[in-house]
């Protein structure tokens, strides 16, 4: 499989023979797996006091009074401590013990790696996911765009290739959140955009930072996640000529 180098205007300057990962089979229950792994790593462990509901000064009136005999607090009516009286401890609350990881197989993941690398090379995933772009797929660039330490340049490369247009639908779509998370340091929420995977970073990661929905990642810590936010394969990729060569030496 063969694909088309650009240079910063767009200009088609050479051709380069892909890896054998841009011809992986599509996998999109791998991929989910994948994601979701990754994703399980982020949980933060959260439950209550463990005394909480317990730590009460109590007693339990006896019969005679006219009320059920469970445990009162001692400076009012109300029953605490038993969970199944009003006002008593929740059952079975959530614990810090409790392990959110996900377990996945090396192997699976490196599937699901691959897979997703491929999936960025099929026009129909990627129109899927609503992306905008003109011109063939995948689109790789020249070493140049690495050393780019201006956001105003990134912008005209991205225009020059044809992917500028998805940038401009991540920031109509971007949004304020509903509910208490605006409160909570996450008011907005932004649609993915272009990633864009570099083989060093020279500027280009400062420089593009900026810009709505775009991401910027290193070929050595590409992962699944970055290739389908959501667990959705296709996304829109920008790809440096070093970039797929680093790809092919890790994952071939």
């Amino acid at each position: 499989m063969r694909a088309e180098v650009l240079n910063l205007k767009g200009e088609v300057v050479e051709e380069i023979e892909l890896p054998s990962i841009f011809e992986e089979e599509f996998r999109p229950d791998i991929i989910k797996k994948a994601v979701l792994s990754i994703q399980s790593h982020r949980r933060q462990p959260y439950g209550p006091n463990p005394l909480s509901g317990v730590n009460y000064a109590w007693e339990n009136w006896g019969p005679g009074h006219g009320y059920a005999r469970v445990p009162r607090w001692k400076l009012g009516l109300r029953s605490v401590v038993v969970p199944q009286a009003v006002g008593g401890r929740e059952a079975h609350p959530p614990k810090v013990q409790k392990k959110w990881e996900e377990k996945i197989n090396k192997k699976e993941m490196r599937k699901a790696l691959l897979s997703a690398i491929s999936a960025t090379a099929v026009e129909s995933l990627v129109r899927a996911r609503n992306h905008v772009f003109e011109g063939k797929l995948p689109k790789i660039v020249v070493d140049d765009l690495e050393s780019l330490n201006k956001t105003k340049d990134v912008v005209a490369v991205l225009k020059a290739i044809g992917v500028y247009g998805d940038v401009e639908r991540a920031k109509e779509r971007r949004r304020q959140r509903s509910g208490v998370g605006k409160m909570r340091g996450r008011r907005y929420v932004g649609k993915k955009s272009v990633l864009i995977v570099v083989a060093q970073d020279r500027g280009i990661v400062r420089s593009a930072r900026s810009l709505p929905g775009v991401d910027v990642v290193l070929a050595k810590d590409l992962n699944v996640e970055q290739l389908a936010p959501g667990c959705h394969a296709g996304r829109l990729v920008v790809w440096t000529k070093s970039a797929i060569k680093a790809l092919g030496e890790r994952l071939c």
